[in-house]
């Protein structure tokens, strides 16, 4: 992993970037080198030896007690939908990071071939480099969830809990299933011997994004809704976006092995989501008996451009509370060992 740091620009609304709490590096994970966010404490300079950060990591009072947030965004997203909550987050002092993931935002692309093996290669390397400076607590939306979810899967990787914000592949909505099918309107247009002018192409990106993003489309940031726009400049990108679009929700198909997760769990749902019904997250719900369910009627499918304030206190409280019954967990798990070896010495 390598680290590029660079000023950060200023955010929206005017405000100075001397007073941005948020700070931008470009990193390299899983070999894809990636735009990082990131509020609370740094990660360890890269020239530093592994072998001494896992001591390091080892010793209880060089790590914070606060939890460490990792958030991962969906499909056609980028870090940035997560900078209004990482600046509530900044501000309560919780120490988080918000990267593009390959093939998104500033993120290098995607190679060909499966796309799930790859987002899982980068993602487990963000928690390791993470769980250096203390407990990891992964929060998705979106695609970002399943990544969530199937890094939790994992049991070598050091997560402490997962909060799964509007996942797919459960029960999804007609619009997911359309895609997957690939009906006769995406053929067409797939296949028009004219590209429809770039502008039509924006000027549809520009009503639906804020329909389908949002639980208000009203209420939705214009420079929000404009960067989701900037992925769709003409027909070819919008084509290509499609294309991927497709792969990605065969390979949900097959996607989770939920029987593997162990750590703390928290499934969001949300009920203005036109992309994954609240009915999907339900269902994850069921399929993880130890898992903790909120349903929120008043929240679209970015709960985190919603509702920030409340998405930021939402983390941070089941993160501390992951933090600690997973702690318990491997402690009551190591207490045998240690009497069982106390009983032999003796």
């Amino acid at each position: 992993m390598t680290a590029t740091k660079r000023p950060a620009p200023a955010v929206p609304g005017g405000r100075p970037s001397d007073e941005d709490p948020i700070r931008v590096s470009f990193r390299r994970y899983a070999g894809v080198r990636t735009r990082v966010l990131e509020v609370g404490d740094t990660v360890p300079e890269p020239d530093v030896p592994r072998r001494s950060l896992r001591r390091r990591s080892a010793t209880p009072h060089v790590r914070p007690t606060a939890p460490r947030l990792v958030l991962l965004h969906g499909y056609c997203d980028s870090a940035d939908t997560w900078r209004p909550a990482l600046e509530q987050l900044a501000a309560a002092g919780i120490p988080a990071v918000a990267v593009d993931l390959p093939g998104f935002g500033d993120a290098q692309p995607l190679r060909p071939g499966p796309m799930l093996p790859q987002l899982d290669a980068f993602a487990t390397a963000v928690v390791r480099e993470q769980a250096v400076l203390g407990s990891v607590v992964l929060a998705g939306n979106s695609l970002g969830g399943t990544m969530s979810l199937r890094a939790a899967q994992n049991s070598r990787l050091p997560i402490s809990g997962v909060v799964s914000i509007a996942a797919p592949g459960f029960v999804d909505s007609w619009l997911i299933r359309a895609v997957a099918r690939y009906p006769l309107p995406l053929r067409l247009y797939s296949s028009l011997p004219v590209p429809v002018p770039g502008f039509l192409v924006r000027k549809v990106a520009e009503q639906l994004v804020p329909r389908l993003l949002y639980a208000d489309s009203g209420a939705a940031d214009a420079t929000q809704v404009q960067r989701f726009t900037a992925l769709f400049p003409d027909y070819r990108a919008t084509k290509s976006r499609l294309e991927e679009a497709r792969q990605l929700v065969a390979e949900l198909a097959d996607a989770y092995r939920l029987d593997s997760v162990e750590v703390p769990l928290l499934v969001v749902a949300c009920g203005k989501d036109k992309l994954v019904t609240a009915a999907s997250g339900r269902q994850l719900h069921t399929l993880v008996p130890h898992s903790r369910l909120l349903v929120r009627e008043d929240w679209g499918h970015c709960p985190q451009l919603d509702d920030p304030v409340e998405v930021a206190e939402l983390l941070t409280y089941f993160a501390a509370s992951a933090v600690r019954t997973t702690q318990a967990k491997r402690a009551a798990a190591t207490a045998p060992e240690a009497v069982s070896e106390d009983t032999a010495a003796g």
